[in-house]
């Protein structure tokens, strides 16, 4: 991947990060709507979409690096694991939910995406850049 180095391209990398963070963010918003009803505001779901990928990030690539080094390439299944239940867990606190209603936002909201992207697709011939965790 090449990052652009001169301040206008660092400019549009980042708002094209925020406008991408903002888009994906809406299913999050209408599944866990969906789920927990009214009391959920679009500040919710930014936070619970931004919290959670940092979280899975960081517990993915920390479990990754310890257990590689004890369980060797088998660490990469376990550390998937703990990151997508961490970003579970943010998704938990965000909403202020139980865990499986947290579950069912996070199933809920990548239905959702995916057919976001399908429409994205079919009218506008762009999709979203591969941002499955696996």
């Amino acid at each position: 991947m090449h990052f652009p180095t001169s301040p206008l391209g660092v400019l549009v990398y980042v708002l094209g990060l925020a406008i991408l963070w903002v888009i994906v963010t809406v299913p999050v918003y209408f599944a866990a709507r969906a789920i927990r009803g009214d009391t959920v505001g679009f500040g919710d779901a930014l936070g619970a979409t931004l919290g959670g990928v940092v979280a899975y990030y960081v517990v993915y690539l920390a479990a990754a690096l310890a257990l590689g080094a004890v369980i060797g390439t088998s660490a990469g299944a376990f550390a998937l694991l703990l990151g997508l239940l961490t970003w579970l867990a943010v998704f938990r606190g965000a909403f202020r939910t139980t865990w499986s209603r947290a579950v069912g936002i996070a199933v809920l909201a990548w239905v959702i995406l995916v057919i976001l992207d399908a429409v994205m697709v079919a009218f506008f011939g762009v999709t979203f850049p591969a941002f499955y965790p696996f």
